[in-house]
């Protein structure tokens, strides 16, 4: 991808910002208390968030974070198409990964944003809402 390639992480539970670029929903399960309306999604990408199994084996607990998130860089791995879809996005402009989890220094959209920018050629991720990265 081109070095300007931008990357958000932000929680779905904040505002959409003017600057959000594609606004991308990466949970498999919808976010309970948001209205579809509301969000002002461009896509809601199922298929690259983790499998349901993964998913409840985490249980986000930071002691399993490091084994999470090499299992879940493998499912990535082997999930071409979602992957390609975001790559893709991400080719035309700034996208905004969205996610509801609680925890925003162990969730899957920190991987999952990892795993695209290790495939940039080192390109850093845009500053963030109010989402840390650790």
């Amino acid at each position: 991808m081109a070095d300007g390639f931008g990357m958000r992480l932000k929680r779905i539970y904040e505002p959409p910002a003017a600057d959000d670029g594609a606004r991308v929903l990466v949970d498999r399960l919808w976010p309970r208390g948001i209205r579809k309306e509301a969000a002002e999604l461009t896509l809601w990408l199922k298929d690259v968030a983790p499998s349901p199994g993964l998913r409840r084996w985490f249980g986000h607990d930071p002691v399993r974070w490091a084994e999470f998130a090499r299992r879940y860089r493998a499912e990535l791995a082997a999930n071409g198409e979602a992957v390609g879809t975001l790559r893709d996005l991400a080719a035309r402009g700034p996208v905004t990964l969205l996610y509801a989890a609680h925890d925003t220094a162990h969730n899957h959209a920190l991987v999952l944003a990892d795993y695209l920018l290790d495939d940039t050629g080192g390109a850093q991720p845009s500053p963030r809402d109010s989402s840390a990265r650790p």
